[in-house]
């Protein structure tokens, strides 16, 4: 049985060791009191580390790395003041084999802490607002912390957890973490409809996040019998369900199911997805594996980039020498998309930021997708589907959906070593 513990007096020193490796769900997942605690009780604990994901709390704070080490698969929310401090350690890994390293105990993770569910008729736990790579740390952790949130939506997923799965639990009664939309500019309205105009009705969505895929998801509102197989579900997601025009009855799998793997909305995503089966959370060694993505038919992958050069290479890591992105799942499903029957691998980016062009003759980051994986860039200014083309056929495409004012530097910029 777990101990039952009050957040008042919860002393988490009698806990996490020096020299452990902490982990928590990302984003809204966040088990906030039991991560603000440990924060507040570094200095009695003493050094040990944190493995993050999306950070939307900000409750790691760059004078927290007095004694704790930080270490990241992405520079997300939060994380970009720590990176931008130099106190973050970037794993630039796929998302996919992130979850493989902790299924496997290569990334080890002493203490697991979780937000789920209150347990429901038969004693059982939902992992509530994220199952991906936690579930995966579950069996394999020293100790595993729960805060059993009473506000937290009970939701479908490969597994529930029992209270043998469970060392502590501290029950809470809060709000959990929101997201809520960017408002979507003219220029990611164009990009929407571009990708809208490209979508059947019947296909399968994988969305990234940020401003773009919301605004797609919302350029669909006519569309019939779409399903979702994605690493993310946010309120457009349950918007496009109750209007009918997502349903997943045309999947060639898991018909009828919304698949994802986090829920990144707000409440109105929260109360949808309560106790609904047609919603299910999944691990990610699910909702990211190639022979999964391969066997859905008309899966289009819907992902976006910092920069894209003229032969296709992506970079969705690194802006103006700053780590703000990840390599995380895009790659994952990019390529998935390439093997789907009919489907479509999508990077969306405006042409411009500020003055400068997203579309460059030489990338200025790491290379996050190799041209060799490109399919279909989309900015405001069109689609250039790169699939079978040569290096000289690409950048004429490119060339065609890059800003009109950078255009002719662009090609100014061609040079030999690029051709090549």
């Amino acid at each position: 049985m777990p101990a039952l513990l009050q957040l008042e007096s919860l002393d988490l020193t009698q806990l996490v060791r020096p020299g452990d490796t902490v982990m928590w769900g990302q984003a809204n997942a966040e088990p906030l009191p039991l991560t603000q605690a440990l924060m507040e009780q570094r200095h009695q604990i003493g050094q040990f580390t944190v493995v993050l994901g999306i950070d939307k709390s900000a409750t790691c704070k760059v004078e927290h790395a007095d004694c704790v080490n930080f270490l990241a698969y992405c520079g997300a929310g939060g994380n970009r003041d720590l990176a931008h401090a130099g106190v973050l350690d970037v794993l630039p890994i796929h998302y996919s084999s992130f979850a493989q390293r902790l299924a496997s105990g290569a990334l080890p993770i002493d203490v697991l802490m979780l937000q789920l569910a209150p347990a429901n008729a038969n004693g059982r736990y939902s992992l509530s607002i994220a199952n991906e790579y936690l579930l995966h740390c579950v069996g394999n952790a020293r100790l595993v912390i729960a805060e059993v949130n009473q506000q937290a939506p009970w939701t479908y997923g490969e597994r529930t957890l029992g209270e043998d799965d469970l060392d502590i639990i501290v029950h809470t009664d809060r709000p959990p973490l929101e997201s809520t939309a960017t408002d979507a500019r003219e220029s990611d309205q164009r990009i929407a409809r571009h990708i809208a105009g490209l979508v059947e009705d019947g296909a399968t969505l994988q969305m990234g996040i940020g401003a773009i895929p919301d605004a797609v998801l919302d350029a669909l509102g006519d569309h019939r019998d779409l399903g979702v197989h994605s690493g993310s579900l946010g309120d457009s997601v349950a918007r496009l369900m109750q209007n009918g025009a997502i349903n997943n009855r045309r999947k060639s799998i898991d018909r009828g199911i919304s698949i994802g793997g986090i829920l990144m909305g707000s409440r109105l995503l929260y109360d949808f997805a309560h106790d609904n089966p047609a919603i299910e959370l999944r691990s990610t060694q699910y909702t990211h594996d190639a022979a999964v993505l391969a066997s859905i038919d008309r899966l289009v992958a819907i992902n976006s980039a910092v920069e894209v050069d003229l032969t296709g290479q992506v970079n969705s890591e690194v802006a103006s020498g700053h780590y703000i992105g990840a390599v995380g799942g895009a790659v994952d499903f990019i390529r998935g998309a390439h093997l789907s029957k009919g489907g479509l691998p999508i990077i969306a980016l405006p042409s411009t930021a500020g003055k400068h062009s997203r579309i460059v003759a030489r990338i200025g980051g790491p290379v996050t997708l190799a041209r060799s994986d490109a399919g279909i860039i989309v900015t405001e200014f069109g689609m250039a589907d790169l699939r079978g083309l040569t290096v000289k056929e690409r950048i004429v495409k490119m060339l065609d959906i890059a800003h009109p004012d950078h255009r002719a530097e662009l090609e100014s910029r061609l040079t030999k070593e690029l051709l090549g």
